[in-house]
């Protein structure tokens, strides 16, 4: 059996177990879909169906392979909560996270596209949960998309959970902040240098603050923009390693925990890495309407999380000495997937899947 077909088989199969066994005729067609997009995404690590098409086992021509992933990013039966959120669950009820952190970003896909996700911190990596697609560059989108997001994510939400959002400067709007404090949600988010804030009627922008290399400024209880939104606390944090303070925005009574939650922000760096330029190269997929970049990401989303899990049990099994160094290590969890991956497809093992990164099992 060819590599490319213990992958298709092997991801099919666990892409069903969460389906009743009695599941309709369409939705095993688009689960085999799916698979085939997982498949050829992560052996050709690429987004473009082409490229994905030249992967996937069957006995169809690779041209009809393309239009079928063409149709099944077009089908608007196809959505997260249906064929993404079912694998997430888990996650997003684990007793053992008693506060969910999340990191809101936006990335550049496809062509003259932004996607806008919030993703999850686990295990320090930043887990994509729900996104949104639309055209436009970073850094330019509205706060009414801001806000329609954290709509999606609070959907899908157990209830009575506690939460903190993390964001860079694009996320300081006070309409989101606002609606943060009256979800009794934390959130401690970068703002601008010469953003307004007012302290006992007194009008000053944060880079007056008189913060000094390795050191940090907090100012409790202000009011923020010319808007007056308030009362916040404001800091300007210039830690070691920076070339310039930074001023972040937040609702945390503890400046503390506030700078302990906020650098678990760049971690979301490493999954659009991962997604783009280090691995799957969702940037390239050519596609250029939101609504299908945004259902292609189904699948790439899928894809990461499974070689994250692999990356995760390679480290737990002892693979990782394996297939890397015995003295230390220098690869990414990301990385150590795909290499695991690698090793058992060579020695003819059989390949962990799971997209639920709970369920970490050892490797036989």
């Amino acid at each position: 059996m060819s590599d490319n077909r213990r992958v298709y088989r092997t991801i099919l199969t666990h892409l069903r177990q969460l389906y009743p066994k009695n599941a309709k005729g369409r939705t095993i067609q688009h689960l085999n879909t799916l698979a085939g997009l997982i498949t050829g995404i992560v052996q050709g690590k690429s987004c473009q169906f082409p490229t994905i098409a030249r992967k996937v086992p069957t006995m169809a021509k690779p041209e009809s392979r393309v239009k079928q992933y063409s149709r099944w990013t077009q089908n608007e039966q196809i959505d997260q909560s249906a064929y993404y959120l079912p694998y997430i669950e888990a996650l997003l009820n684990s007793a053992s996270i008693q506060k969910l952190a999340f990191i809101i970003d936006g990335s550049e896909v496809g062509e003259g596209c932004i996607t806008l996700m919030i993703s999850l911190v686990y295990r320090k990596r930043a887990i994509p949960i729900t996104w949104l697609v639309v055209k436009g560059k970073k850094g330019h989108l509205s706060e009414e998309t801001h806000l329609a997001l954290l709509k999606q994510l609070q959907a899908v939400l157990p209830e009575n959970s506690t939460c903190v959002l993390l964001g860079d400067g694009e996320f300081d709007g006070i309409g989101l902040l606002a609606a943060l404090q009256d979800s009794r949600w934390q959130y401690v988010c970068r703002t601008a240098k010469n953003a307004q804030v007012f302290e006992d009627g007194i009008q000053f922008e944060l880079c007056d603050l008189p913060v000094s290399p390795d050191d940090r400024i907090v100012v409790p209880d202000v009011m923020f923009t010319l808007e007056g939104y308030g009362p916040v606390t404001v800091m300007a944090v210039w830690d070691q390693g920076y070339e310039e303070p930074i001023y972040l925005v937040t609702n945390f009574e503890l400046p503390d925990e506030a700078w302990h939650w906020y650098k678990k922000r760049f971690q979301i760096e490493t999954f659009f890495g991962d997604e783009k330029t280090r691995g799957f190269h969702l940037h390239k997929s050519h596609l250029a309407d939101p609504s299908r970049l945004a259902k292609l990401m189904i699948a790439a989303c899928l894809a990461y999380l499974w070689i994250i899990y692999l990356g995760i049990t390679a480290t737990q099994t002892g693979y990782d000495k394996l297939i890397h160094r015995t003295d230390r290590l220098d690869w990414s969890i990301f990385r150590l997937g795909l290499a695991l991956l690698d090793f058992c497809l060579n020695q003819t093992l059989p390949l962990p899947v799971s997209f639920c990164l709970l369920n970490i099992k050892t490797v036989r």
